[in-house]
């Protein structure tokens, strides 16, 4: 049976706090009075402005409880039912318009209990209207229901006086089993996310992330909702507790409930056609469009869900845009492309710059007897068409796996690697180093996209989207120490079959193979064990290519940064130069933290710091964050140095002026084949037979193309190139190398 409450109609509009949780000496607008700053001077009605009112087919359970300010007009108000206390701003014989909806100034035919107006506003049959402050210009048109509770949390996850523990909102995130969920508040950035999902071993970093939640908001009941200037809100069924930024636009949404949606003149959010979207939180300058359906979420800023979309015990990271698809139980990082309505991403962390293509299934196929699988993708991740992948499984930055269906988990260790499923000889096959040897136009273009469409505008994380950066080339250093160890293999197995060696001997005759260039190797079928949980082989393929191509990138990466640090801080000589390197450069281990890559051992330190005390607040974390962004520029240049010196087996002793003048034209030889490869891997679609056949002439290929010379991403890497050389030729006349 439904309860239904019968109370006095007199009462209605008033008690919005029960008494038992009013503080002391308190009454129940002295959090409402804080929370509006509109500044306007409120006074009681005139005789003639109640006249007015009532001839105007209003009415009010007490007309001294409407409070005006003196430019109010009262012929603007009319068939409106006031119910508490309600204060009303300016209203003058203006209409309003936005987007062809034009409405004049003014309250019509609403229903409105216990709210505050700014200048201007332009409320039109919003059939029930309670407990909210709205700022000045906002425009409210065909609502069904715009409503606030005592105990609104506005899509954080806090309890108020007197609620149970029960009732708190987490987010499941990166598993189905709630093992990493994280209580969602409205600044929360994806290296927070990250940080509480990820240390659940720590209990007392989990403990204090909590209360540093919990102290973010007040837990008194009693807060109203707001909505900020110039926010338009129209054709629109419920919103409850929902908490609304300046200039947003919301038009056609079914239902919103437990929101917080961030908007600015700066950033303006949207939300549209037929949204439900429930328990969360909506960054800046967000879309969501065309029956998204989002519960137990947080879309950070710039990100948008459309046509359709399912986000449900989520994040999504900035500047990311998902269509179409389903997504659940996931930590996705900044920069993720999803669009297609049959792709599907359950119980994952993927680390940004990915990518998912048609059909992709990062999906529920457990392999245990509960649904506490999970899967992790370093940066630049692309599953192709109808991929499908098994749970648990893990995966190196940059890999792109071609379509196919993986029946089995796989750990792949190899950056910029294709995957593919050989069924015809039951195999997997691996190709490291993939991107630069056939596609090094898309990786290019994708790194300068992500630095190119990155909007936020406070940068609270110092997101890295190079392609080579710590993580990546520690990945590059790891996978040449591997290559050398499966090489090496296969070439005594061949030569001393049922023979064992240790990984020393392996390593070494591996390493002497690949330098010598030995055609054999090509030759031969290099097998890899750990990758795939399977019976059948795992092929690496083109071992030797990718084993020169990632020594050349390492060293590439080290001048680069080299060069970067000399000319912003204008170092005049080559001893200066190397009086700035420390004595052994040390190749640490970094961490994704969200998309921005810290030292590793500065996030130990960071916990340390967050168990004792010394850290007390999201605050103090985020100040974390922008200390360690200051610092990057600096650890970035040791780290590439120390990976540098470690790939020419060099102690920076023997580092001199020789040597690096060898060094700086070796990467000049590096850029231009990097330069040459992205315009010819973007070339072999304006030759390929089945990419030109759709056109008759080559005149009707470049009017949908555009002519290659024409290309201006690829005059752009022309132009870096000369700019590099430049540098390189600054740096070497300079010091007379």
């Amino acid at each position: 049976m439904n309860r239904i409450n019968k109370k006095a109609i007199d009462s209605l509009g008033y008690n919005f706090i029960a008494p038992e949780y009013l503080p002391a000496g308190k009454d129940e607008y002295h959090l409402r009075n804080i929370q509006n700053r509109s500044g306007i001077q409120y006074r009681r009605l005139t005789a003639w402005e109640i006249e007015v009112l009532v001839r105007n087919r209003n009415t009010s359970d007490d007309w001294n409880r409407i409070l005006v300010s003196d430019a109010f007009n009262p012929e603007l108000v009319k068939n409106c039912k006031f119910f508490g206390l309600v204060r009303i701003g300016k209203l003058e014989a203006y209409y309003l318009e936005y987007h062809n909806l034009r409405m004049p100034v003014g309250l019509y035919n609403s229903t409105i209990i216990s709210c505050d107006f700014g200048d201007n506003v332009v409320v039109d049959n919003v059939n029930y209207l309670s407990h909210y402050i709205l700022g000045s210009e906002v425009i409210l048109v065909n609502i069904h229901e715009l409503a606030t509770t005592s105990t609104a949390k506005f899509g954080n996850g806090i309890i108020k006086e007197g609620e149970s523990e029960a009732s708190r909102i987490w987010l499941e995130i990166c598993n189905e089993n709630g093992g990493r969920k994280v209580i969602p508040f409205t600044r929360m950035l994806p290296g927070d996310a990250w940080l509480w999902s990820k240390f659940r071993d720590d209990d007392a970093l989990l403990e204090k992330f909590k209360c540093f939640t919990q102290k973010e908001y007040d837990e008194q009941r009693g807060y109203y909702g707001k909505i900020g200037d110039r926010t338009i809100i129209k054709n629109t069924g419920m919103i409850k507790d929902v908490w609304i930024g300046s200039d947003a636009y919301i038009k056609g949404a079914n239902k919103l409930k437990n929101l917080t949606v961030n908007s600015s003149a700066e950033a303006p959010s949207q939300i549209g056609e037929g949204c439900e979207m429930v328990n969360g939180v909506i960054g800046f300058g967000c879309k969501a469009f065309y029956g998204v359906k989002a519960i137990r979420f947080i879309l950070a800023s710039h990100s948008q869900l459309k046509y359709g979309a399912r986000l449900i015990n989520s994040y999504l990271g900035n500047n990311a845009t998902i269509s179409c698809c389903e997504v659940l139980n996931s930590l996705i990082f900044p920069s993720h492309e999803q669009h297609h309505n049959n792709s599907f991403l359950c119980a994952a962390t993927v680390m940004g710059q990915s990518n998912m293509a048609a059909g992709a299934t990062i999906g529920s196929n457990h392999n245990s007897r509960s649904p506490d699988g999970e899967l992790i993708a370093g940066r630049g991740f692309w599953p192709g068409l109808c991929v499908s992948l098994k749970h648990n499984s893990k995966f190196a930055s940059f890999n792109i796996l071609a379509k196919g269906d993986y029946p089995f988990e796989l750990n792949i260790p190899f950056p910029f690697a294709l995957i593919s499923n050989d069924v015809a000889n039951d195999r997997l096959v691996v190709m490291p180093a993939y991107w630069f040897m056939y596609n090094l136009y898309a990786i290019a273009r994708n790194e300068w996209k992500y630095h190119d469409r990155d909007a936020r505008i406070e940068k609270e994380q110092r997101i890295e989207f190079d392609a080579l950066a710590p993580d990546t080339v520690n990945e590059i250093m790891e996978a040449i120490e591997l290559l050398t160890l499966l090489a090496g293999k296969a070439v005594l197995k061949k030569k001393y079959p049922g023979k064992h060696f240790s990984d020393t001997e392996l390593r070494r005759k591996g390493r002497q193979t690949l330098e010598a260039h030995d055609k054999t190797l090509e030759e031969m079928e290099i097998e890899a064990d750990g990758i795939e949980n399977s019976d059948r082989k795992t092929v690496i393929v083109k071992a030797p290519q990718a084993y020169t191509i990632f020594k050349e990138l390492v060293i590439y990466y080290g001048v680069t940064q080299c060069i970067t640090r000399i000319l912003e801080n204008n170092i005049k000589s080559f001893p200066i130069f190397t009086s700035q390197l420390t004595a052994s450069p040390k190749r640490n281990q970094w961490l994704n933290v969200g998309g921005q890559l810290i030292l590793e051992q500065e996030v130990r330190l960071f916990r340390k710091n967050v168990r004792s005390g010394k850290i007390k607040s999201w605050d103090d974390v985020h100040a974390f964050y922008t200390r360690q962004a200051q610092a990057y520029d600096t650890d970035r240049f040791e780290h590439a140095v120390a990976a540098m010196l470690e790939i020419l087996d060099m102690p920076v002793t023997a580092f001199d002026a020789t040597v690096f003048r060898d060094l700086l034209q070796q990467a000049v030889k590096t850029r231009t084949w990097l330069t040459e490869g992205i315009f010819e891997s973007r070339a072999k679609d304006y030759s390929n037979s089945f990419r030109t056949m759709v056109f008759d002439t080559k005149e009707e290929m470049d009017k949908v193309w555009g002519k290659l010379e024409d290309n201006s991403f690829i005059a752009m890497q022309q132009k870096e190139l000369k700019d590099f050389k430049r540098k390189v030729k600054k740096v070497t006349e300079g010091w007379q190398l």
